[in-house]
């Protein structure tokens, strides 16, 4: 089984990963794994933040904690040993970012808007090398 799971999180929207940690809550404890918890927070760019770095630095760290407070919170939604759970916030682009022995993504059902802009979701799916589980 996989011993590695990754549950990319958006931290402003819970609710997607509710269903994606129970499965793989499900599939860690069947074989004694790991569940990494990733929230991929976009890079802002050196144009933006151009004459406001000390408030950009100050900015980042408190999205960096925020997020992080945000994962403890879901962390204690399940039913594993602490240990067995990491929390992980990165900065780029999620695609990027992702690398486990097998991805559970959380993902809203379609619509217009998704297929027409796409999704992190799907953007994972397509660039990932290792089994991807998308929970609706």
């Amino acid at each position: 089984m996989y011993k590695n799971i990754l549950v990319p999180v958006d931290v402003y929207e819970p609710s997607l990963a509710d269903k994606a940690l129970q499965h793989a809550q499900f599939l860690a404890q069947s074989a004694s794994g790991e569940i990494h918890l990733l929230h991929v927070m976009p890079k802002f760019s050196a144009e933006l933040t151009r004459g406001f770095i000390s408030d950009a630095r100050k900015m980042d760290e408190y999205m960096i904690n925020n997020s992080k407070e945000k994962l403890a919170a879901l962390v204690k939604k399940l039913n594993l040993p602490e240990e067995h759970v990491y929390l992980h916030v990165r900065s780029g682009n999620i695609r990027d970012e992702v690398a486990a022995g097998a991805i559970i993504v959380g993902s809203r059902n379609p619509n217009i808007q998704t297929h027409l802009l796409g999704s992190e979701a799907a953007s994972i799916v397509r660039y990932a090398h290792v089994p991807v589980f998308v929970i609706r």
